[in-house]
């Protein structure tokens, strides 16, 4: 768990005791189902995956990666997912523009996640529009791009209004629409486990990799669904955080194959931001984390307001408990073909 979301889990306990009625009404909300004709209801998700180009993995080169990860979502009946790049990470020995270019060819969208991948934390907003420009100057000639915008880590300027509202205002000046996610289960965290798992030379073991993956996926999904009925008064798309990983590419058609049986219709990136649900723009009292969890700040809802496993410890334990350990008998040959 960041510190942030500390700050933010014990301030929520404390929302819990004060009374509904505080007098304060939400700068930004989402927008309710009753107006909006025309929407479908139901369990609806989207895929998305930041960071693109990623360096090596546990598995694969980061080309392979590629190959396979459009291999799995084309055999999955994935038609579209979105690929959120940082084109400074685009360079001779990773193949970068050539996995970007691979990605559009196979139809799926792509779109701006700043230059760098830095925190907007740690720039003022004039620098991190420049560095969104730098992007836009190498996406926008790219197939299937998307004038979308997501920030990294998720992070909007947290408290800081002043900042956010300049880049806000930046985004809508050029004509980005932020790609606001829903569900996030900290995929990140279970591939930097495993990196460092096969670096120290430590069992892994295949099948309990995947299914703390796929679990943890639909986990979210689901927690993030209840809570957007709760924040929006409807059923909206999800909007699903992933990361160009090796684990992604090994996993993410048990990942789909699960969303499914367990009530999901895979929608195209493009469906799931038409909704007007994320087109919010308005100031929130904290940006940095997923929609339904600044709306639910900013509503002052009380319960747990993003899923448990984002908690890094927590996650890290599980990993721990689940997919590092000394294989017996017929376990054996299928942990060793991992290494």
């Amino acid at each position: 768990m960041t510190p942030l979301r500390q700050v933010m889990f014990v301030a929520g306990l404390v929302l819990v005791a004060l009374p509904l009625a505080v007098g304060l009404l939400p700068r930004a909300q989402a927008p309710k189902a009753a107006p909006l004709a025309g929407l479908v209801p139901g369990k609806r998700i989207a895929l998305t995956f930041d960071d693109i180009p990623r360096g090596p993995g546990a598995f694969y080169t980061p080309a392979e990666r590629t190959t396979r990860l459009i291999a799995a979502l084309r055999a999955s009946g994935v038609r579209q997912a979105a690929f959120f790049a940082n084109p400074g990470r685009i360079g001779p020995k990773n193949d970068g523009g050539a996995r970007l270019a691979a990605y559009a060819a196979a139809g799926h969208a792509i779109a701006d996640h700043t230059w760098s991948h830095r925190d907007l934390r740690a720039m003022s907003a004039d620098a991190f529009l420049a560095d969104i420009d730098k992007a836009e100057a190498v996406l926008k000639g790219q197939r299937n791009y998307r004038p979308w915008f997501r920030f990294p880590g998720l992070n909007q300027g947290g408290r800081d209004r002043e900042k956010r509202r300049a880049v806000l205002d930046g985004l809508a000046a050029r004509g980005l629409q932020i790609a606001w996610v829903s569900v996030d289960g900290s995929d990140w965290n279970i591939e930097g486990q495993t990196i460092a798992a096969k670096k120290a030379g430590k069992p892994i073991n295949d099948a309990a990799l995947r299914d703390l993956y796929v679990e943890t996926m639909v986990q979210s999904a689901d927690f993030s669904d209840a809570l957007m009925r709760r924040v929006a008064g409807r059923q909206t798309p999800q909007v699903l955080l992933l990361h160009e990983t090796d684990i992604a590419a090994r996993y993410v058609g048990d990942l789909v194959s699960a969303l499914r049986q367990d009530g999901w219709t895979i929608i195209t990136a493009d469906a799931a931001f038409a909704d007007p649900v994320y087109h919010q723009t308005g100031d929130f009292d904290s940006a940095n984390g997923t929609l339904p969890e600044a709306l639910a700040w900013q509503q002052r809802l009380p319960g747990p307001l993003y899923y448990e496993r984002n908690d890094v410890p927590l996650a890290n334990r599980l990993f721990a408990e689940r997919v590092l350990y000394r294989p017996t008998g017929a376990t054996v040959q299928q942990v060793a073909a991992v290494q």
